[in-house]
């Protein structure tokens, strides 16, 4: 593939993530406004189904080894989403928001063990987004419970951005999409059918709002980002991650109201500079001809083997992604 061609993927594959970014950040003043009438538990099942039932028809391309990475790619995101929960029981949304930004250096890091190199400028920027989140979102405190929970979250997470790399080289995005969600959806459903057979008539009046959570919020993005990673490198996915806070910020005091203050607007300015750091380090990387997707790909198949604050503020945490 020709360093244009190469180039032209990449951008897209930008373009891509921020989008998926921008719409987890209208989740949250969505989800606060839901979570009045309905239960996380219940918010999570809903979505995760309404998303798997528009993949049902893709399971029809099923195979041994698609079954395994969407498999691998369900648990690692499941995990990330109960140990989040768990997390967020005892500490507040800001300073869960924050530790699970630890993802951002929790990816190149693991890319280590996998033979990658890391570069200064990498670190740098990982160090300049998760300071910025810090500044927007940390109420301090010492470490408890509840942040070792959440920091599981970002570890499961972390986990599931390098899966999907290398498991986007091997399968069609659509059918890789289907499994990892019909997983989830199914563990989420047995775990809220209780509480969801009680609140049948709370989950009927936010239909609205259920069926953005699910076919956009949730839907849309698996595929945005499984068709991005073939293209994007995993610690550059795990940096354009960090936007989402900032997108909630703003989506936050546009729609609700919420105060962005001198905090926010630094905070955020270190997130947006750490982005381009992080994508001008790329640029020159291409231009020398040592991260082409040929190479990625490569590298990646190492990640597989051969043969993918108050009680409502916490609820949207949980919820949110």
């Amino acid at each position: 593939m020709s360093n244009t061609n190469s180039n032209i993927l990449h951008t897209r594959g930008i373009l891509l993530l921020v989008a998926t970014t921008l719409i987890w950040g209208t989740t949250f003043p969505v989800v606060k406004e839901t979570v009045v009438s309905l239960s996380p538990m219940v918010l999570t099942a809903v979505r995760f189904l309404l998303a798997a039932l528009v993949f049902v028809p893709w399971l029809q391309r099923m195979n041994a080894r698609l079954l395994r990475d969407g498999a691998l790619l369900g648990i690692a995101y499941l995990a990330s989403y109960i140990t989040l929960a768990i997390g967020v029981e005892t500490i507040a949304a800001g300073r869960a928001a924050f530790v699970l930004s630890s993802n951002v250096i929790l990816v190149p890091l693991l890319g280590l063990f996998l033979g990658r190199w890391l570069e200064r400028t990498t670190i740098s920027a990982a160090g300049l987004a998760i300071a910025g989140i810090g500044i927007m979102s940390w109420e301090g405190g010492g470490l408890s419970l509840g942040d070792l929970w959440v920091m599981g979250g970002a570890l499961s997470y972390a986990v599931y951005i390098l899966l999907l790399e290398a498991a986007t080289l091997r399968h069609p995005p659509l059918a890789l999409s289907a499994v990892q969600l019909v997983l989830v959806a199914g563990v989420s459903t047995i775990w809220a059918a209780p509480a969801m057979v009680m609140e049948w008539e709370a989950i009927a009046s936010h239909w609205g709002p259920l069926l953005y959570l699910g076919l956009v919020v949730t839907a849309m993005t698996t595929i945005t980002q499984a068709i991005a990673q073939r293209w994007v490198s995993a610690h550059e996915t795990a940096l354009l991650y960090t936007l989402e806070p900032v997108f909630a910020a703003i989506f936050s005091f546009w729609l609700l109201g919420e105060h962005f203050g001198a905090r926010g607007f630094l905070g955020a300015g270190l997130v947006l500079i750490a982005m381009v750091l992080s994508q001008g380090q790329a640029v020159i990387a291409q231009r020398l001809g040592r991260t082409s997707p040929d190479e990625a790909s490569v590298l990646s198949l190492a990640v597989l083997p051969p043969t993918e604050l108050s009680s409502t503020e916490l609820s949207t945490t949980e919820v949110s992604r």
